[in-house]
């Protein structure tokens, strides 16, 4: 298989591989300062929550590399990367590590150190991302081994959670990579996810690269699978999970969840704990980003509806926790009641 990074941090420069341009070209794009790291991370260049979180990691080294350290300015910097994306929590969760680690390192003489151990982190962080993700695919297919036992398995997933959302194996993606790595799967159901169709493009492109079997759908596709028993389990990804189990996840994930509920299939989410938001007590504090019409009137810079209709483009929904069989992260399978679960490996258990 051909896999690598869409990050790379090297001589001083992120280079993001261009996601918007996936499948027909393989292009990077070049950051050499903060600005252009917010830039790339906004217009969707780089997209998938940890990615997002680790190019803003790159990001930060940019400004520490072009500017002398100064607390109060490094955290306007710090402020202005949040921005760039409101919902996936990922971002706020590097960008904050990132402050207090230079913080921590406020009384250095040393005017580098700054840069280097930003640096040095960022590559920590995408190491520990692959053997993390690896023990969420585990997890997922002891949870899998116990319902269906070694039986080939039809799955079914929603946006994008490969390496281009992850810099390493995946978190719902992964556990696909590693059940393929395991010979079983017979078929993976790749949702298109409109407007940006990161399942067509992206999920699509990395499984052909993965070599395992899967078929695209659109997602008013699903209770027909569902209900004509093509699909054996659903696994997503999330943005932000909050302290009930309520996750923010692409547009279509909580229909997703209703429809697999009503035919009493299991639903995952499979996500890091840098994606929990505890400090938020349910789905309704979360706030969903509101992309640009043209996502939907436009596609390729060609126009698909008419001049004069008007668009709504939330980009993220909340499917409800009660809705939810497992979430899966590095540390276990949580299951409901999340409250208490989630708590728990928070409080070290």
């Amino acid at each position: 298989m051909k896999e690598f990074s869409p990050i790379i941090f090297k001589d001083g420069q992120l280079s993001l591989l261009d996601q918007r341009k996936l499948p027909v070209e393989e292009n990077f794009i070049h950051c050499n300062t903060l600005e252009d790291g917010f830039k790339a991370i906004k217009d969707m260049v780089v997209r998938g929550a940890p990615c997002i979180g680790y190019s803003a990691i790159f990001s930060l080294a940019l400004w520490l590399k072009n500017n002398k350290y100064d607390s109060k300015e490094f955290k306007k910097a710090c402020l202005f990367l949040k921005g760039a994306r409101p919902t996936a929590v990922n971002l706020a969760f590097e960008v904050d590590k990132v402050y207090s680690l230079c913080e921590n390192l406020h009384d250095c003489e040393d005017e580098n150190i700054f840069y280097k151990e930003v640096v040095e982190f960022g590559f920590l962080q995408l190491r520990e991302s692959e053997s993390n993700n690896r023990a969420m695919a585990r997890f997922a297919h002891e949870e899998l081994k116990d319902r269906y036992k070694n039986k080939k398995l039809n799955i079914l997933t929603h946006c994008n959670t490969g390496f281009l959302a992850c810099g390493s194996i995946g978190t719902a993606l992964g556990v696909i990579q590693y059940l393929g790595e395991q010979k079983l799967i017979e078929n993976v159901w790749v949702d298109e996810t409109r407007p940006y169709l990161q399942g067509s493009r992206l999920t699509a492109y990395e499984l052909t690269k993965l070599e395992i079997p899967h078929k695209i759908v659109v997602e008013g596709a699903a209770s027909h699978l569902m209900s004509s028993g093509l699909v054996d389990a659903i696994f997503v990804g999330a943005d932000r999970i909050v302290s009930n189990g309520d996750t923010a996840n692409k547009i279509g994930t909580a229909s997703l969840s209703i429809i697999a509920k009503y035919y009493n299939i299991p639903f995952y989410v499979v996500a890091p704990k840098s994606s929990f938001d505890i400090d938020s007590n349910s789905g309704d504090e979360i706030e969903i980003e509101l992309r640009p019409e043209s996502e939907i009137t436009n596609y390729r810079d060609n126009q698909i509806s008419p001049l004069t209709s008007e668009a709504f483009n939330p980009s993220f929904d909340i499917t409800s926790g009660i809705n939810i069989t497992g979430i899966i992260c590095e540390q276990k399978c949580l299951k409901p009641p999340y409250l208490k679960s989630i708590k728990e490996i928070f409080n070290g258990n």
